[in-house]
């Protein structure tokens, strides 16, 4: 492959991920819009049954089986757990603050990967990295100001569980990939979303509310948007680089912002912003520094 071809591979990798964020912010704004009218754990469980059923559907198409000794491999059960416990403080979350804020948050999922990749895989993480995490890190401190008028303690909590959760669910993904199909980690991991929304209704005792006609579509969308977030995710992953394309998961803030807008009117403040900022930046370095060494 020539210079050119990985070029241009690695350019549409990018889009494909940016439209598969677009996909995800979209599922996080409609997630948000019924969650004023709809339990928290009801909306998981209606992404769980939906998506579980579009990808029955596919893996049965392709022939694939949809239950296989995989599933109880020690790893994927682990990936399940994290999902479970990813989703529901993530969909929490969203109902506790704004959209952007939420966003700004989740992106340090890639440098709490780097930590758990540091102290539990055994890779070698460098200081500049280091100094990368905990610079995002603490921008995280100034989006939730825990000493002045930031987000709640509650809210800040969902957030983090959410984002250590399913950093946990990416590194056990990592170290179980050759083993198990895609399709089969996309098809138990959106299973688990089943029990999770079940267990977070009776945790928090929300009653059974029966979705009204608007709501309904709303949360078909949501199924419908994930899956396809998804699948234009794995699409890209498997055109370019994935060290080059990764960076372009960051466009996920930027439409969160503009969803937050038009959506709910919600305006970033200056230090939303300015922690958002220093977790990009930070977590873009560490992509960077990444492919840096993995070239050399």
């Amino acid at each position: 492959m020539t210079s050119a071809d990985l070029t241009r591979d690695n350019l549409r990798g990018g889009l494909l991920m940016m439209a598969a964020m677009a996909a995800f912010a979209i599922e996080d704004m409609m997630t948000k819009a019924v969650s004023g009218r709809v339990p928290a754990g009801e909306i998981i469980l209606a992404i769980g049954i939906g998506s579980t059923l579009v990808l029955s559907l596919v893996a049965l198409r392709q022939r694939q089986p949809l239950v296989t000794p995989a599933i109880l491999h020690p790893l994927v059960m682990l990936r399940n757990l994290a999902e479970m416990s990813g989703t529901a403080g993530f969909i929490t979350a969203l109902t506790l603050m704004p959209l952007a804020t939420a966003s700004a948050l989740h992106q340090t999922m890639p440098l709490a990967m780097t930590l758990g990749a540091a102290l539990f895989l055994g890779e070698k993480v460098g200081w500049r990295r280091w100094a990368a995490v905990a610079v995002g890190f603490l921008g995280v401190l100034v989006i939730l100001r825990p000493t002045g008028d930031g987000l709640s303690g509650f809210a800040a909590a969902a957030t983090m569980t959410a984002v250590f959760s399913l950093a946990v669910r990416d590194l056990a993904t990592r170290k179980v990939a050759g083993a198990v199909s895609s399709l089969s980690l996309a098809l138990w991991g959106s299973a688990s979303f089943i029990p999770s929304g079940l267990i977070l209704m009776v945790a928090t005792g929300s009653d059974w509310i029966m979705p009204q006609g608007l709501d309904w579509l709303m949360l078909a969308g949501l199924a419908g948007m994930g899956v396809t977030g998804y699948s234009l995710m794995v699409s890209a992953t498997r055109v370019g680089e994935v060290s080059a394309i990764m960076p372009y998961r960051y466009s996920r803030l930027v439409f969160a912002m503009v969803l937050g807008w038009l959506a709910f009117a919600e305006v970033p403040d200056g230090w939303t912003l300015l922690g958002g900022t220093m977790i990009v930046g930070s977590g873009f370095y560490t992509f960077l520094r990444e492919r840096r060494l993995a070239r050399r």
